[in-house]
């Protein structure tokens, strides 16, 4: 081993499911769970998984062995929807989508021009993340270059992999957050040269909405997309019953909401359309046959009042789907209270959301929504190390429940109706610890 490998070693109790699955029957068929576990890291990488008797052979005299025995550790969290700028107005009073914008959002957005004030929040916003057990984010940025920058230069501090981008918007605006179909063009040209692919960066073509840019800029959009094929797109899409009406007025030549993106050549592989509530039957077709994604909101689905989300069908259909906050209309970092509201989306609707489902779309099936199961969601040696510790017993309540439990299921199912950021122990970037739970 070279003297410059950073080696990290962990044993303790592992989760995870071994491979993507295209039903949500198969998932408990892929259930890993692991009593007493060794995972050993090197260069952020998973060199070895396994049982702890059968991976001592892997051990050196110099490794440091961070012993989790009480605990249950968990792949990374994927949050597939997040606004970092929005950070400061969760909880913002009493509007649905269209109002919510104009009232709250893009007076709050103007202020990150300031490029010492968009470091400040994305330094609180990547710290509420990793405290919060999510070690990978898709993220709006601001139509400000500088709010890019700021987000990128606080997750390299961490190594973490984020997916961000400019907000791409010349209408239907104020005026202090529009560009144009050319300046969009070309200052997102240049923040993808900047960052895409440097380190764990990746960038994500942003147009905010349909209603928001032109025909031009969506063209323009569509040319980067072109130009860089593996690069993301990161939009919205049928959120709201209002929204959807007043695309049809501003398209009218297009057959729907996503045939706008559609046609532009926004849809494919690592395009990933926020919300989705509200999808035509030809809709959830050209998801499928573009391979496009779904980011299900249900905290913010709830709290602006959109509307149910049939995650169901997404299986049905055979539609990616991964788990977004959506900070700020969501009310949450944390994703266990993403799945506990998830779960009560699907029990209006009449379905069930199981705990290893959800387990699968906040890790696994979230990478698969975001194109990177190859490269996180499980314990697989060769992905890369991000996971989580969980405390699953950190409150009392927490602690009388989980006593009840019968098995890991349970056990689970539990901890994402109950669990806060109160139970993550520690967070696990790349191989390092990057936020431990300070004892009080």
């Amino acid at each position: 081993m070279s003297p410059d490998t950073q080696r990290t070693v962990v044993r303790g109790r592992f989760l995870d499911i071994a491979q993507t699955v295209t039903d949500p029957s198969l998932i408990a068929d892929q259930i890993r769970l692991t009593e007493d576990g060794l995972l050993i890291s090197e260069n952020g990488k998973i060199t070895w998984f396994g049982n702890w008797q059968d991976g001592q052979s892997q051990l050196t005299d110099e490794d440091h062995i961070e012993y989790y025995p009480d605990q249950l550790i968990v792949p990374g969290f994927i949050d597939t929807h997040i606004h970092f700028p929005q950070t400061e107005m969760v909880g913002a009073y009493g509007e649905q989508l269209l109002e919510w914008l104009n009232t709250y959002t893009f007076p709050t957005e103007m202020q990150f021009s300031d490029k010492e004030y968009a470091s400040q929040i994305a330094q609180f916003f990547v710290q509420e993340l990793l405290k919060n057990g999510t070690t990978t984010a898709l993220v709006f940025c601001t139509v400000h270059l500088e709010s890019v920058d700021a987000l990128f230069e606080a997750a390299e501090q961490h190594q973490m992999r984020l997916i961000a981008g400019k907000v791409m918007m010349d209408r239907h605006a104020p005026d202090a957050l529009t560009d144009t179909a050319e300046s969009a063009y070309h200052d997102s040209k240049a923040l993808i040269e900047k960052w895409h692919g440097k380190g764990r960066n990746l960038y994500a073509i942003t147009p905010r909405f349909a209603p928001t840019s032109t025909e031009e800029q969506l063209t323009r959009a569509g040319q980067l997309k072109a130009e860089y094929p593996d690069v993301y797109v990161h939009t919205h899409l049928s959120e709201n019953h209002n929204e959807i009406a007043w695309v049809k007025e501003l398209f009218p030549e297009q057959k729907g909401y996503l045939d706008v993106y559609h046609h532009y050549g926004l849809t494919g592989e690592r395009s990933v359309f926020a919300h989705c509530v509200h999808l035509e039957e030809h809709e959830w077709d050209c998801m499928h046959t573009t391979d496009s994604a779904i980011a299900f909101c249900p905290t913010s689905n709830l709290f602006l009042g959109s509307g149910l989300f049939p995650l169901k069908k997404t299986w049905d259909r055979q539609v990616k789907v991964g788990l977004g906050t959506d900070i700020g209309a969501g009310t949450s970092f944390c994703q266990l209270q993403t799945l506990n509201e998830a779960y009560k989306v699907q029990q209006l609707q009449g379905d069930r959301l199981s705990a290893f489902e959800s387990l699968y779309h906040a890790t696994l099936g979230g990478a698969r929504a975001l194109s990177l199961d190859h490269q996180l969601g499980n314990f697989n040696p060769g992905k890369e190390a991000d996971f989580v510790v969980l405390n699953l017993k950190p409150t009392a309540l927490q602690q009388l429940r989980q006593q009840r439990t019968r098995n890991i299921e349970d056990a689970l199912f539990a901890l994402f109706t109950m669990g806060d950021d109160r139970n993550i122990q520690a967070t696990y970037i790349y191989g390092n610890k990057a936020y431990e739970q300070s004892i009080t």
